[in-house]
């Protein structure tokens, strides 16, 4: 069986039929393609989030945070609190377990977010660290947003690069493998890239200019964002593959070890849906935030979700974009 999370199927086979919300103040519950469930609170909306970490062994507490504030910022709300779990092999020192909080505690600092909670232990379960982590945010109700509620229309926005996260993970652990594909400087850089595991900058640009739906990129890529996003609307897309932002060196690591950049894990980079009437004032404010992002493509009625390469007509192709499966990390970190 494929590692990493179920595909999109088997979630709904098997996860999603057992848990229908039956409470009113369930205001969004579990959903493909969502990144947030919300819970009615008068005026507000609280949001949450989980998300283990499972594909790395370094960095645990930088990423284990931002994964979670990411996906509560997709919603467009502030992460106010974190519980966190660390589940640890017996082998465990004091001196690790210390160095995962703090490196978490700093990082939540930064994003203005207190860890509230969560349980540590050391158990034969696991043979490597485990860290999951659960986000608390709070958004004004009207101001909630939905992975599901792009339009027809909407150009579709990234941020970033394709491979952001799966490139700094794959160069970590295996720095030693990389040394005749990549020079040290590239290797420097290609680590560098986990200091912008943040889409919190992007979201609240968007949500200053329109944002219909965001979506934060994690285990499938890009590609598997996109299909996540057009499932979650019921809607379809065209993207388009000269538009996708992929840096030389994910590009490298990608050709020597065989894998699809645009399937490659990307927390760091958030999908955005913007109305074309708003694109302007979105792409001011990301030029002067100094963000880096690209217009990958449209959102349609057709539910059909689309990639086209080519950048014009008469060498177009076009091909559907399949459903997320295991992501490309898992093909390199075992």
């Amino acid at each position: 069986m494929e590692i990493g999370k179920l595909t999109n199927k088997d979630l709904n086979n098997l996860v999603m039929k057992h848990l229908q919300s039956k409470r009113k103040d369930v205001v969004l519950g579990s959903s493909v393609g969502e990144d947030c469930a919300a819970i009615d609170f008068g005026n507000e909306v609280c949001v949450l989030s989980t998300d283990p970490i499972t594909g790395a062994t370094e960095n645990l507490g930088k990423l284990a945070v931002n994964i979670c504030c990411n996906d509560i910022a997709s919603s467009g709300a502030e992460s106010v609190g974190l519980l966190l779990t660390l589940l640890c092999p017996p082998n465990t020192t004091n001196e690790e377990i210390e160095l995962i909080l703090r490196d978490a505690s700093s990082e939540a600092e930064k994003l203005n977010v207190d860890i509230i909670g969560g349980h540590t232990e050391r158990t034969s379960a696991v043979n490597r660290i485990v860290i999951s982590g659960t986000a608390l945010g709070r958004v004004q109700k009207e101001a909630f947003v939905r992975t599901g509620s792009a339009e027809p229309g909407d150009y579709i926005y990234m941020s970033k690069w394709a491979g952001l996260e799966g490139t700094g993970i794959i160069v970590g652990e295996k720095r030693p493998m990389l040394e005749e594909v990549l020079t040290s400087s590239q290797m420097i850089e290609a680590m560098s890239y986990l200091n912008h595991l943040s889409v919190i900058p992007e979201s609240e640009i968007a949500m200053k200019n329109g944002v219909t739906a965001m979506h934060d990129v994690t285990e499938g890529g890009i590609l598997g964002a996109v299909y996540e996003m057009c499932e979650a609307s019921g809607l379809g897309c065209e993207i388009y593959h000269h538009n996708i932002s992929v840096k030389e060196i994910t590009e490298k690591m990608c050709d020597h070890y065989l894998i699809n950049p645009l399937r490659l894990i990307s927390s760091g980079v958030m999908l955005m849906t913007i109305p074309s009437s708003q694109a302007g004032g979105f792409e001011r404010g990301m030029i002067e935030a100094e963000i880096e992002y690209a217009k990958i493509g449209i959102m349609t009625e057709l539910q059909e979700c689309i990639l086209v390469y080519g950048e014009n007509e008469m060498e177009e192709i076009r091909e559907a974009i399949a459903p997320p499966e295991g992501d490309e990390l898992y093909k390199v970190i075992e």
